[in-house]
């Protein structure tokens, strides 16, 4: 039977400086450790708990006086504990007190609307983990009371000042009195003979070694405050300024903060003063356009903080700057945060490891399968086939004459072969990518074959044919031909018709012949193909002296992996002329490579043909920050794509060969095509510098380092012409299957964003065409055209993450950003940028930088990061709040998410993909394009 247990917890605070009028009486273990009552139903039985929390706890003095202490107000929570899960089954005011006049308090009715029961495993850890979150909902509760009774002062007891606190930790991660031990391990490393410091050392002792600068002006700082004059100090001393920057209490930060900028000392900065200090967090933070502006800025400040133009501000302006904008962003935050308030349980506990290592593992492999099944069936055909054809030619030559005389060898060597031909064959299909684009795009065998691993599995393949390789070369070289050499001369009648009468006298007899050299040549070959290929040679990882450099790179891959086609002449030709096969149908080389080859051949052929029938103009090129190129094109007659797919680039004056692909950026319904191009290897390096050569300075405000566009009658204006250029596509990439998900995530890493940018401009223009088809539809009852729009188009929401360490980046899609922000009514769009090279909130590095950006953006409605209407959130996102957040939003949906850039985040966002997959309602299927 379920109980009823009330465990009430009172707190009332009179001020936020004095601690001798909080009272925390409680019966039963909220939140310190789990015992008494509480314990026993977590571990045994089912049950209902319910928490009163007081909700005066945090409003001002004025307010706690005036209503006195008899009118407290309580929120009640109750929780359903079972054996397996923690759920929120009610809040509502304790003992049916609401308002003043026995209505219920709005932000409690808000809260108990949108507390959801969920439930989640845990085990054996319970007791600690229930306590913890127990305590997050008290204090969680404690600060949705004091937004509802908020005053319009500022108070620096609420949520606001915890932010501002945060934000002027000097120490990352520091916890006082224990990271001393640290300092001063270091600092013994680091002095002097005479046990002294020197400033430039200073950051690196106090762990602010990328940051010198910063860490010198912290230095000074602090000296001032202690009159030390010259540049080093004692561990004594060094000691005492650990102390203030580590210290916990807002009013020591902010001190110290001050003192930095104050840097005469004098208790009032002056706008060169502020001008400094911003030019400093500018340069610890990479961020070298706010380096330029931080005159601009610095007036900024002074007008916010100085508005009766004193010409300087004082303290108590930097603490109001400090804690007016955190109240601000939690009043508006306030709602969210209270509807994912019961999910903050379910979400964090941790369910422990089952027990029986049976259940664990298969457990394991049927989460294997579900996430890989379309791979397993496809690797588990080709395997099936590999070794059937081997055990078939195998068991073939086991009973002919060859084997009383070779043995077994003869059976592995042309076991391996006959796979060798069927992979040879096979390799070629998932190059050929006209076909895969046009099955994709016009059949549904996508939903069974693994498109976006054609190139996975193409390697894969190639490990097939490397191990066939061997086994057929090492049989026939080390075993087959020495034992025929030395066969009696009786064993030796049976092979006369496949060697001659006359028995061969050495060893060079089999290497000359058409049968050996082509096969040692293949060998050759194929090895030079698939060492170049590999990712050390072929990323350039690794170093060779002089000129052997040059086999590294992504040119040398190129051309290396175009020896195949001697390797296919070679192949063709070593399979008619075999020792132990004379009739032309028992040949089967052919046979198997007839169809692929003629498939490949047509593609290769067709992108030819089609770029050069389909020529097209340059209408805009630009040079970025960051090595980017764009290149606007015109967009050839009949040229149709979808966002997410790319093209091949071919520009005669770097190379008249090399085609290259790049992600399109420009939407379908654009009159243009366009892609953006980062210098990452010799060919875009070159490409770059040839584009650069006929480009100018942009005027007029345009974007770029360099530009160069055409005049609407199609003329350049006094530039050079530019080098010709050919396109060949489009080709199918996994982002253009987003569409078929209501709700997407979407991830770009560094240049990895293009795919998206041409999503985001989609998604906007099929929303547009929605909502103009919508209103005809209403007008005119019947409209064909809206079914069809609707039904092909799915997306509803679309969260867009874009992370880059350089400042210059933003302003690759800058208009994209800003059209969206403008035109996103609806804000279907959710879009986050993060700069990696800012150090993370909480950090006194980037404390300024926070500050600004609020004050710009409320003034200018732009960032001063990344120059947008899209706020630039600093260092790394917290992946697994995302896929949280996103869980919680979008309960029993299925999210696409889609991922684009360098393999470091593959396989974090993947896992996370399949956890939240598990262990929530909400189903994420994860798609990734590597370069």
């Amino acid at each position: 039977m379920a109980t009823d247990d009330i465990v009430e917890e009172e707190m009332t605070t009179g001020s936020a400086s004095s601690s001798s009028d909080h009272r925390i009486p409680y019966s039963g273990p909220l939140s310190g450790p789990l015992s008494g009552p509480l314990s026993g139903p977590l571990n045994k039985r089912g049950g209902k708990k319910s928490a009163r929390f007081n909700d005066s706890a945090l409003t001002s003095p004025a307010r706690s006086s005036s209503y006195g202490d008899d009118d407290l107000t309580y929120v009640e929570i109750t929780l359903d504990v079972r054996d397996d899960s923690v759920a929120v089954h009610s809040v509502k005011p304790a003992g049916g007190n609401g308002g003043e006049n026995g209505e219920e308090d709005p932000d409690v009715s808000l809260l108990a609307k949108t507390l959801e029961k969920r439930s989640a495993s845990f085990g054996s850890n319970l007791r600690r983990s229930a306590s913890s979150k127990f305590k997050q909902v008290s204090q969680e509760l404690r600060r949705l009371a004091s937004i509802s009774r908020r005053t319009g002062r500022i108070d620096r007891s609420k949520s606001g000042a915890a932010h501002a606190l945060k934000g002027l930790k000097f120490i990352s991660k520091t916890d006082g009195g224990a990271g001393w031990t640290a300092v001063e391990k270091r600092f013994d490393e680091l002095a002097s003979a005479a046990g002294l410091l020197h400033k430039s050392k200073f950051g690196q002792c106090i762990g602010m070694k990328e940051s010198k600068e910063f860490a010198g002006e912290l230095f000074d700082a602090l000296a001032r405050r202690r009159n030390i004059n010259g540049e080093t100090i004692s561990k004594s001393e060094l000691r005492e300024f650990w102390d203030q920057i580590s210290d916990q209490s807002f009013d020591s930060r902010l001190q110290t903060f001050f003192d930095m900028v104050d840097k005469n000392a004098d208790g009032r900065v002056n706008e060169e003063e502020v001008k400094e200090i911003i030019a400093l967090s500018a340069s610890a933070n990479k961020l070298s356009k706010l380096q330029e502006q931080a005159e601009e800025y610095a007036r900024l400040i002074m007008e916010e903080l100085d508005p009766n133009g004193l010409g300087y501000i004082e303290i108590y302006n930097l603490e109001m700057l400090l804690l007016e904008g955190p109240n601000r962003s939690v009043q508006l935050s306030a709602t969210t945060n209270s509807k994912n308030l019961s999910q903050m349980l379910s979400q964090n506990l941790r369910p422990t490891q089952e027990p029986n290592p049976i259940k664990r593992y298969s457990q394991k492999t049927v989460y294997f399968f579900e996430d890989n099944w379309k791979r397993v069936w496809v690797m588990a055909v080709w395997i099936c086939i590999c070794v059937a054809l081997f055990a078939w030619k195998f068991m073939q030559y086991r009973q002919r004459a060859a084997y009383d005389v070779m043995g077994y060898c003869v059976c592995v060597a042309k076991g391996a072969a006959e796979t060798l031909k069927f992979n040879m064959a096979l390799i070629l299909l998932p190059v050929c990518r006209n076909t895969i684009t046009w099955v994709r795009n016009k059949t549904k065998v996508g939903n069974v074959l693994p498109f976006d691993d054609n190139l996975n599995f193409h390697k894969v393949i190639a490990i097939g044919i490397a191990l066939g390789v061997g086994l057929h070369a090492i049989s026939h070289l080390t075993c087959d031909f020495p034992r025929l050499l030395h066969a009696s001369n009786e064993a030796y009648v049976a092979m006369k018709p496949f060697f001659g009468e006359k028995r061969p006298n050495n060893y060079w007899w089999f290497v000359k012949g058409t049968e050996g050299w082509t096969g040692v040549t293949m060998v050759v070959l194929m090895a030079i193909a698939f060492v170049l290929a590999t990712p050390w040679f072929r990323r350039g990882r690794i170093r060779l002296p002089g000129v052997l450099n040059r086999l590294t790179g992504f040119n040398a891959f190129w051309y290396s992996h175009h020896l195949f086609v001697v390797v296919y002449v070679l192949l063709i030709v070593h399979g008619y002329f075999l020792y132990l096969t004379h009739k032309w149908y028992k040949k089967s080389t052919w046979m198997y490579l007839a169809v692929p080859m003629i498939i490949y051949a047509s593609e290769r052929l067709t992108r030819a043909l089609r770029s050069s029938v389909r020529p097209v103009k340059i209408l805009k090129v630009a040079v970025y920050p960051g090595n980017v190129l764009t290149l606007q094109v015109s967009k050839p007659q009949g040229f149709r794509y979808k966002s997410g797919q790319y093209i091949f680039v071919n520009c005669s004056a770097v190379s008249p060969f090399q085609w290259h692909p790049f992600s399109i950026t420009s939407a379908p319904q654009d009159d243009y095509i366009s892609v953006h191009i980062r210098t990452l290897g010799d060919w875009t390096r070159e490409l770059k510098n040839v584009f650069a050569r006929v480009c100018q300075p942009p005027s007029d405000g345009k974007s770029g380092l360099l530009r160069a566009d055409f005049d609407r009658n199609g003329n350049m204006n006094s530039i050079p012409s530019f080098p010709r250029v050919l396109i060949d596509g489009p080709y199918g990439a996994p982002a253009q299957d987003y569409k078929q998900y209501e709700v997407v995530l979407l991830v770009g890493l560094g240049i990895g964003a293009t795919p998206f940018i041409s999503i985001i401009k989609d998604i906007i223009n099929n929303m547009k065409q929605l909502e103009s088809l919508d209103l005809e539809s209403a007008q005119s009852n019947s409209n064909p055209n809206f079914n069809s729009t609707s039904s092909t188009f799915r997306t509803r929401r679309a969260y867009f993450y874009w992370v880059t360490r350089e400042q210059g980046s933003f302003e690759w899609f800058r208009g994209v950003m800003n059209d969206v922000a403008e035109t996103d009514k609806n804000r279907v769009i959710e879009l986050h940028n993060y700069c990696t090279s800012v150090y993370e909130e909480g950090d006194a590095r980037s404390a300024l930088i926070a500050m600004l950006q609020q004050l710009n953006h409320a003034k200018n409605g732009l960032d001063v990061v990344s120059g947008t209407r899209v706020k630039t959130h600093f260092a790394r996102p917290n992946w697994r709040s995302v896929y949280k957040r996103i869980a919680l939003n979008h309960r029993d949906q299925r999210i696409g998410v889609f991922y684009c850039g360098a393999p470091v985040l593959t396989k974090e966002l993947r896992n996370l993909a399949q956890d939240f997959s598990r262990k929530t309602t909400t189903k994420f299927e994860f798609h990734k394009e590597n370069f």
